[in-house]
């Protein structure tokens, strides 16, 4: 289990059972509550990884912006697992330089507000 600002744990599948799954899901076919939590079973927004990686730096709706929580590995694990999995068959990994680029990216676009 994660302490403190930063997520310990290493791996997609890691990330996702103790941080995603929470709202999305163990089957990650979302639920709704308190709030609706989409799933991301079969989604095909999940076939731009750039679209993944937006979501996980910016945030999306009620999401908030969980990469910043998560080291450039983490973030291309966890980006790759729920893109082969679940019934998603998205295999164009990326790569822990890929979700820095997306970082930054992301990070730069804050900036300028």
């Amino acid at each position: 289990m994660s302490r403190g600002p930063e997520f310990g744990e290493q791996g997609g599948a890691e990330l996702f059972r103790n941080v995603c799954a929470a709202c999305h899901q163990p089957d990650a076919r979302g639920a709704i509550g308190a709030a609706a939590y989409p799933p991301l079973a079969g989604d095909k927004r999940l076939a731009s990884a750039a679209f993944v990686l937006a979501v996980l730096f910016k945030g999306l709706n009620s999401m908030p912006p969980l990469g910043g929580m998560m080291s450039d590995e983490q973030v291309a694990d966890v980006v790759n697992y729920v893109r082969s999995h679940f019934g998603n068959s998205y295999l164009d990994a990326i790569s822990p330089e890929q979700a820095s680029a997306a970082r930054r990216k992301a990070t730069a676009r804050s900036d300028e507000k």
